[in-house]
């Protein structure tokens, strides 16, 4: 199954504010944009992925991702995280009814195209499923089905939330978890503090992060 990747990223002179007191507010939009593109390059890259949309009113990012290869498209409900996600997998299936939709964290740094594939393809069986971060608390990963509305519920403790929605477990090991995506790392691997880029960097960032990162010393 070919998927369309839908990602959501905000303005990013708001974006990673937790990043701060490690980056401070200059380097912190440069960061974002890094992981964005580093997630992007490497979605765009999987075999499992047919392509990539980005949600985001940010010029600047806009334009630094559609160069990458994402078909671009504005946050029109500008209501929120979850409220861009649906509006974009909308978008997608008013042209493609059928198509699968997945929608994927913009901070996901040391993203692996292989293991991206791999949690993708481990997804297919089902209807709606998800794959919980590094912390597990929230979600990395959210999937559909053709035919089944993505019905996004990101933000905090989202796991539980995907999980009573119905949604699949991918990985785990536990109950009513769905095998065959391993580790996952990189794609569980999300970026919100400065201990979060510390295990992104030990894990191994893209290009675009690493750059922007060069120098930077996280306190611990």
């Amino acid at each position: 199954m070919q998927w369309t990747v839908v990602i959501p990223l905000k303005p990013l002179e708001r974006a990673k504010s937790r990043l701060a007191p490690a980056a401070g507010d200059g380097l912190r939009p440069a960061l974002a944009l890094a992981f964005a593109q580093d997630t992007v390059a490497a979605a765009v890259a999987c075999p499992s992925v047919r392509d990539v949309v980005v949600v985001t009113d940010d010029v600047r990012a806009g334009r630094e991702l559609g160069a990458l290869g994402a078909h671009v498209v504005p946050d029109a409900p500008g209501d929120g995280l979850n409220a861009a996600l649906a509006h974009a997998a909308r978008q997608v299936r008013s042209g493609r009814p059928g198509a699968p939709v997945a929608a994927l964290n913009a901070d996901l740094p040391a993203l692996r195209s292989r293991e991206l594939a791999r949690v993708l393809d481990a997804a297919t069986p089902f209807a709606r499923a998800f794959l919980p971060d590094a912390a597990g608390i929230g979600t990395t990963l959210l999937t559909a089905g053709p035919g089944t509305e993505l019905d996004p519920r990101f933000g905090g403790a989202s796991r539980a939330r995907h999980r009573d929605s119905g949604a699949v477990e991918l990985g785990g090991g536990h109950a009513g978890a769905a095998d065959g995506v391993g580790d996952a790392g990189s794609v569980r691997q999300d970026v919100d503090t400065g201990d979060d880029l510390r295990a992104a960097l030990a894990l191994g960032v893209g290009p675009h992060t690493a750059a922007a990162a060069a120098g930077l010393l996280i306190p611990d």
